[in-house]
């Protein structure tokens, strides 16, 4: 059994994501804090990124999605959301441990403390099961408003919401497509038109 002190020490995962090899500290209370969540992992696999894309990642957590973004975007811009001020404190952590300083996070409850004036090429997020349909319509139509023409919205959810983010992405996007469907993950994708 660890004792408390070494469980307050930073847990550290090093690893490949979109062909870019990341180390991230995490710590205990962040969401999958050992290794990376296989619905992110299968997410960065079926995700295409331009190198100037300017990037939101929607709970960020301790940084996996909006990172490797940030990692094949070098040119680009990525901005990094959640309300939970440790998971914040981690994603910046990581984003200076990785040299990607085009990468920032920053608390936020869903798109609430983003500049209004910014239009993303891409926004993503690992859909936590929880979220709530209130908060999801919030971030549908908040998202739908920050996309440019053409940008996409791409999520990845556990398969029993699937159904759930096809209906909501054709009511406030027109459109749908499923990316990818694994055992207990489904990429799902809008596009603004």
């Amino acid at each position: 059994m660890a004792t408390i002190d070494e469980l307050k020490k930073d847990l550290q995962i090093q690893t490949e994501l979109m062909g870019a090899s990341l180390i991230f500290a995490t710590t205990w209370g962040v969401f999958s804090p050992r290794e990376i969540d296989s619905g992110t992992e299968l997410f960065l696999k079926y995700l295409a990124i331009e190198e100037d894309e300017v990037a939101l990642d929607i709970g960020c957590g301790y940084g996996p999605l909006g990172l490797a973004i940030a990692a094949n975007a070098p040119k680009g811009e990525v901005h990094m959301v959640d309300k939970d001020f440790v998971a914040v404190d981690y994603a910046n952590k990581n984003a200076q441990k990785n040299g990607l300083s085009h990468a920032k996070a920053y608390l936020s409850n869903g798109l609430s403390a983003v500049p209004k004036d910014i239009q993303f090429s891409t926004v993503v997020s690992n859909i936590p099961a929880k979220v709530g349909k209130e908060m999801l319509s919030i971030m549908l139509h908040d998202v739908h408003r920050q996309l440019k023409p053409g940008g996409q919205f791409v999520v990845v959810t556990i398969n029993g919401l699937r159904q759930y983010m096809k209906r909501n992405f054709i009511e406030v996007f027109g459109n749908y497509e499923k990316v990818k469907q694994g055992k207990d993950y489904t990429i799902s994708r809008a596009i603004k038109e």
